[in-house]
């Protein structure tokens, strides 16, 4: 089938399709073991090296583009490849091969009272479709980690990046075809039609679980209109709370970096949270206004220095993905408490300070998927907790929790074995 008649389907009908082609190259991945994945991964990462031209050149359209639309200087970061970002996206593929694999490990085994022997055992969830927004690199990633798991993935990427998208995943499957393994186990949806989102949230019994990546507006919709089960990643309302215990220059540096290492990620800190009872809040806040971050402040906060701005009401629920920074000074450990209940996302939190049981404390009552102590909210990523690349955070209390990488994409079954029992 040529590409006009291709770009010509109804989007169900294409979705259908790619769909049911995706199932049957999932069979075939989950007969294969865990070298003959590894070597088609790895000759996957060469090729997105052999195509480091093309992919650039393609990079280069969306970010002319996505200039022209007005995007802001954080999202065409997240959209920005070079060849340092290139051979990052290449090494995480690559390093996803060398992961151990999920498929067929043993969860735990028994021998019931009848004498059969029972075993949960790991499978891979079947074929997996992925719609994201601005950032290239979750081409490479959700193809990698799908694949490793024994997954195929249906993958419908956003507009901002639709020329980069294409170009990586065209390398991706050179590289998997070569070591064998079918097209069809990781497809790029061939339109942007919104049409065709809704099709694949539509899809039950074909797609057997929907990752969102993206924006609140993306997520909302997956969740309200799938008829697929969805692994959500929701807003990164993340916190750093400065203990007054906190060491001033660990606080300083660690929420200058939370903020503004990269301040589009989900992991970025959205709410600095200051204890009214630490000494060195006003270096704190100076240095990240002279970082050139905006800080948005409670009446507290602004008494701080006079170039923070007065926080709205929605500031305190905003993820804003950019150089600017709610501020709240609080009474002690529980009104941090109180006000993260509130106000969070259940994604990423962190406490600042040398006082052990106030650590723990936080550590064991933020009801978050990620909660630190003494370290910036931008190491919230599945590479940096040794899990290879990531599909995203998930932050429901369903199946999967945080970041979400090769176990996070199994299920289980159960293998029950007999000597010839009947029941009575």
């Amino acid at each position: 089938m040529n590409a006009s008649t291709t770009l010509a389907e109804a989007p169900a009908a294409l979705v259908t399709r790619l769909a049911k082609a995706g199932r049957d190259a999932q069979r075939v991945l989950a007969r294969l073991d865990h070298d003959a994945k590894a070597a088609a991964l790895r000759a996957a990462a060469a090729q997105l090296r052999a195509a480091e031209t093309e992919i650039l050149a393609a990079n280069a359209r969306d970010l002319t583009a996505g200039q022209e639309r007005g995007l802001s200087a954080a999202l065409l970061d997240r959209l920005m490849l070079d060849s340092k970002r290139l051979a990052g996206i290449a090494n995480a593929v690559e390093n996803v091969a060398g992961l151990p694999d999920p498929v067929g490990q043993v969860i735990d085994s028994s021998t019931a009272p009848s004498g059969l022997a029972l075993s949960r055992v790991r499978v891979p969830i079947g074929l997996i479709g992925i719609v994201y927004e601005s950032r290239p690199n979750v081409t490479a990633d959700a193809a990698a980690l799908c694949l490793a798991s024994g997954n195929a993935v249906l993958l419908r990427g956003g507009s901002e990046a639709v020329h980069s998208n294409r170009a990586i995943h065209a390398a991706l499957v050179k590289g998997l075809v070569s070591a064998g393994i079918p097209a069809a186990a990781v497809q790029l949806l061939p339109t942007q039609d919104r049409a065709a989102v809704g099709a694949m949230l539509a899809a039950a019994g074909l797609i057997d679980m929907i990752v969102p990546r993206g924006g609140k507006g993306l997520v909302e919709r997956v969740q309200a209109d799938a008829r697929v089960p969805v692994l959500a990643h929701l807003d990164g309302i993340c916190h750093t709370y400065i203990h007054s215990a906190a060491d001033p220059a660990k606080a300083a540096r660690i929420a200058v970096n939370a903020k503004l290492r990269r301040t589009g990620i989900c992991g970025a800190m959205e709410t600095l949270l200051l204890d009214a009872q630490f000494p060195e809040s006003q270096k704190v806040v100076a240095a990240l206004l002279d970082g050139g971050c905006a800080l948005r402040g409670d009446a507290r906060a602004m008494a701080l220095d006079p170039r923070i701005a007065a926080a709205s009401t929605e500031d305190w629920d905003t993820e804003y993905l950019d150089s600017v920074l709610s501020v709240a000074v609080v009474d002690g450990l529980d009104a941090a408490l109180q006000h993260i209940a509130a106000h969070g996302s259940q994604h990423t939190e962190a406490i600042v300070s040398e006082d052990e049981t106030a650590v723990e404390l936080f550590l064991g009552e933020v009801d978050s998927a990620i909660v630190m102590a003494n370290a910036s909210t931008q190491f919230a990523d599945g590479g940096e907790f040794g899990l290879g690349a990531e599909i995203g955070i998930a932050t429901g209390r369903l199946h999967a929790r945080g970041p979400v990488a090769l176990e996070g994409l199994t299920t289980y079954k159960w293998l029950v074995r007999g000597t010839g029992q009947v029941r009575p």
